[in-house]
């Protein structure tokens, strides 16, 4: 009989022997890496904090308690113990469970996240709203994954450290963040001096020393002083000593008796504590074990090799021509340096890094460092590329306006994962870099409608003086030829994909721009066999927009359609109606095709596009409804 399967509630978890347990982790693994190996998702962290889930529900009462993970990586096994464990097969299907914690899913998920670091600010945020509100509940924040190379996380740490309320935070150290290797020394004090007993006697003897007359604050500090000392010897724990925290670790994330006998003891605290805790990312699964890096983020696999089932594409991806076309630049221009933050292998400046080491920099889960320090580099003469995620440079939105705008710094935006994203849901979708760039000024932004573009896009962003940024999609590119030489685009110049000569008369207008120009060739071909003539410009630029072309067709055709993988908000269209509304343009009757004022939840990259309308099947509709009017 599964003992999983009998899991629904955090009692049913203290209703176990300790010896169940590790029955219960294996039955969570197998579990996991049955559904993954089918769905895709993170598997090499949900793996490596299994034990510490199990621990955490054994001697927690969530959801009284509150329970919130940094970015959500680690959190399956707390899906399966809290009532999904029938819809875990559904992990990051459209409509089906998150592949994060997600508040509106369960009350066990005490914060929905996606992005890195903020476990201790939302942590302390509930902890403070539950201190205000006379709620005694305890909170936890558990934050790991290289999460802590972020300033958020520091931010947080300083402020609970100051104001000293009760908070547990646990540091779930895969050998991804910043700790040596667990010793047998440090796993028994920590587990001695987190004893109870042991803390209230600590905090009645400083009590008692501060209270001495003239001298008691001073042997006070002393002791504080030595106390600090020893455990820095023997433990890392300094920095978050120094960040008023007691410190209790490292210890090993994979004993289960170990694990529950020092939660008990610091759940009894009423002061800021983090526990560290070290943890094997991929345990339990032996090609997880080995290549934790490709298993943090996977396919569907094949179980037995651990080899990925889909079929091998040959064409490339967008992010492979981006990684190959700035090693091709890098060789012929000295000046180019590459910024990725933590991201070498998913921005695809792993071979970079190889082959230019000196010339490339990864500052880590630090998105606004690495935009200033790219800042920094261009006044120096160099030429730096920052590749990151459209959903990740969000964060970076102030250090792109005063620190490479203003100034004009030659600074270039590799937008990676520009539109809908996929199976990780709506923290992780690229639907609004359009939008927070182009209010900006000095920032040219342009976007490609295949992967031949997007070298010619990089080589154009190479020769341009000033900010400028490309944004390209997930995925495959369209399998279209690589010119050996990329030639650069003239900046602010679309193209005229159809008809052949402006002079030839058609019925509706589309403008798209970046992936969306394929729906929209889609459309057209099927709109041709109903003798439905359409025209199509591909514009390239989302600023500077090219004006002329745009002005002149939408006068000639009368109807237009504007079409991006973007949020209509501020977006592409909404570009082009300030362009008519500026030249007195308003007569044309115009529909935009985008994302509307929503959140786009996970799925596969085609069934979201078709249900959000904006794939070839919604064009072909708009231009139908137009044609009407």
């Amino acid at each position: 009989m599964s003992l999983l399967k009998e899991i629904k509630t955090n009692q049913d978890i203290k209703n176990l022997t300790r010896s169940d347990l590790d029955l219960l982790a294996f039955e969570i693994r197998e579990r996991i890496i049955d559904v993954v190996s089918k769905r895709g998702g993170h598997l090499a962290s949900s793996l490596g904090a299994v034990e510490l889930t199990i621990a955490m529900h054994r001697v927690f009462d969530f959801p009284k308690d509150t329970l919130v993970w940094d970015v959500g990586h680690q959190s399956y096994a707390h899906k399966l113990l809290t009532g999904r464990e029938d819809s875990f097969d559904t992990l990051r299907s459209f409509k089906g469970i998150s592949g994060f914690t997600k508040m509106s899913e369960s009350p066990y998920d005490g914060f929905t996240v996606g992005h890195a670091s903020t476990s201790i600010s939302a942590g302390l945020g509930i902890s403070i709203g539950k201190c205000l509100t006379q709620n005694k509940s305890k909170v936890v924040a558990v934050i790991g994954d290289g999460s802590l190379t972020a300033g958020l996380a520091y931010e947080a740490l300083n402020q609970a450290g100051d104001l000293k309320k009760d908070l547990i935070v646990i540091l779930n150290d895969n050998e991804m963040s910043i700790s040596p290797n667990v010793g047998a020394l440090s796993s028994f004090l920590s587990r001695t001096l987190s004893a109870s007993y042991l803390q209230q006697m600590r905090k009645g003897f400083g009590e008692f020393l501060k209270s001495l007359p003239k001298i008691g604050f001073d042997i006070y500090r002393f002791v504080k002083k030595s106390e600090g000392s020893f455990k820095t010897f023997v433990t890392p724990g300094m920095l978050f000593e120094a960040f008023e925290f007691n410190y209790f670790g490292p210890i090993d994330g994979h004993n289960l008796n170990h694990l529950i006998d020092i939660l008990h003891n610091i759940k009894t605290t009423n002061e800021p504590v983090l526990l560290h805790v070290m943890t094997k990312k991929g345990k339990g699964y032996e090609p997880a074990e080995k290549n934790p890096i490709y298993f943090h983020g996977v396919g569907a696999f094949d179980i037995k090799t651990g080899n990925g089932t889909k079929k091998i594409k040959k064409v490339p991806t967008y992010t492979e021509v981006f990684g190959s076309t700035m090693l091709k630049l890098a060789q012929k221009n000295k000046k180019i340096v590459a910024v990725t933050a933590a991201m070498p292998e998913g921005t695809g400046l792993a071979d970079f890094a190889e082959q230019f080491p000196d010339r490339f920099f990864d500052v880590g889960i630090a998105e606004q460092h690495a935009v200033t320090f790219a800042a920094g580099l261009a006044t120096q003469g160099l030429k730096p590329v920052v590749a990151i995620y459209s959903t990740f440079l969000q964060r970076a939105y102030d250090q792109i306006l005063h620190d490479v705008c203003i100034d004009y710094h030659n600074v270039v935006f590799a937008i990676d994962r520009g539109g809908i994203v996929g199976e990780d849901g709506p923290t992780h979708h690229g639907l609004f870099d359009y939008a927070y760039l182009r209010s900006i000024p000095n920032i040219t932004i342009m976007a490609p409608k295949d992967e031949n573009e997007l070298g010619r896009m990089l080589t154009t962003a190479m020769e341009h003086k000033g900010p400028i940024s490309i944004r390209y999609p997930r995925g495959n590119g369209e399998g279209v030829e690589l010119d050996e030489n990329m030639e650069s685009i003239e900046i602010g110049k679309a193209e005229l994909l159809e008809p052949e000569s402006i002079e030839i008369d058609c019925d509706v207008l589309l403008i798209a721009i970046g992936h969306s120009v394929v729906e929209a060739i889609k459309a057209i071909k099927k709109l041709k066999e109903n003798n439905i003539t359409c025209a199509l410009i591909n514009a390239r630029f989302v600023k500077p927009l090219d004006k002329d072309l745009i002005l002149m067709m939408a006068k000639k055709v009368g109807k237009v359609i504007t079409i991006e993988d973007h949020v209509l908000d501020s977006g592409f269209g909404s570009a082009v109606l300030e362009l008519f509304a500026d030249n007195n343009l308003l007569d044309v009757k115009i529909k935009r095709i985008g994302i509307n004022d929503c959140f786009v939840e996970h799925g596969p990259q085609e069934v979201l596009r078709y249900e959000y309308g904006i794939d070839s099947t919604a064009i072909y509709s708009a231009v139908e409804n137009i044609i009407k009017i």
